[in-house]
């Protein structure tokens, strides 16, 4: 990988599919251990499927140079990125935020977590979502040292597993969010 050159964010585009969905899988193989084997099965299935990017409003990916080196997911509501209307979260929820394991420690997660609160700012959102667990503490860490809170009246279950929720609050004129920068 060349540090060259300048961390870029842009949209995905449908050329980036099979680059995507090994960037994620590579991103989030070191849960395979954490996980059952029919557990990791199925979540790598899930991050196949949302390569596709059908259900969300923006696609975004990092790039070093013509390499793709952190993605993240925006979903219009929880209806879109879960099929779980019963959440009833109608403002944007970012999913599969990844950085590849070489590139981390960049600052490309605060980057594309910032351009996501931006394209949230841009379609009127006064909330930006996510859901973790627990064995992602690394990513809890940087979202809180974000500002982002637990929400936990949006928890949801899955399998044995407690996805827990958590919220920022956007405000154009608080300039926390719009300076976040490669912290």
């Amino acid at each position: 990988m060349s540090e060259s050159y300048p961390i870029t964010i842009r949209d995905a585009h449908a050329g980036d599919r099979e680059l995507l969905e090994k960037h994620l899988i590579e991103a989030y193989q070191q849960y395979e251990q954490k996980l059952s084997a029919k557990r990791w099965e199925m979540y790598k299935e899930e991050m196949k499927k949302s390569v596709a990017g059908e259900r969300t409003f923006a696609f975004l990916v990092a790039g070093l140079g013509d390499e793709i080196v952190g993605s993240v997911q925006l979903f219009a509501s929880s209806e879109a990125a879960y099929g779980k209307p019963e959440l009833a979260i109608d403002s944007p929820i970012i999913r599969f935020l990844a950085v590849s394991p070489r590139a981390r420690g960049k600052g490309i997660a605060v980057q594309l977590i910032r351009e996501s609160i931006q394209r949230s700012l841009a379609v009127g959102a006064s909330t930006l979502h996510l859901h973790t667990t627990d064995m992602m503490e690394t990513a809890v860490k940087l979202y809180e040292r974000l500002g982002f809170e637990r929400a936990v009246d949006k928890d949801f279950f899955n399998g044995e597993a407690t996805v827990k929720s958590y919220r920022l609050r956007l405000n154009k004129e608080n300039g926390l969010f719009l300076s976040i920068g490669a912290q």
